[in-house]
């Protein structure tokens, strides 16, 4: 029983890697629309530095971190199982 449970779960984390690679390249692409293009390339935006994030800009930043945290884990799960 625990090896079918194991076979399981050995099937599905390359799935659960697929999906949380895509929300993480989809939650940090939503948060950089916002941001300046001299930002982005390096430019003198000196506002960026000092920039609170409120509302749902904050809460995208919290998932982008979380989703990370779970990208990892799930990569190292993928590794000790392989």
């Amino acid at each position: 029983m625990v090896g079918y449970w194991v076979m399981t779960i050995h099937g599905i984390l390359p799935f659960i890697e697929i999906v949380l690679a895509i929300a993480i390249v989809v939650g940090v692409l939503m948060q950089q629309t916002g941001a300046a293009l001299g930002g982005a390339f390096g430019g003198d935006n000196f506002s960026a530095a000092y920039h609170t994030r409120r509302g749902s800009e904050k809460y995208l930043f919290y998932a982008s971190i979380v989703l990370g945290i779970l990208f990892a884990i799930n990569s190292f799960a993928l590794f000790l199982w392989h």
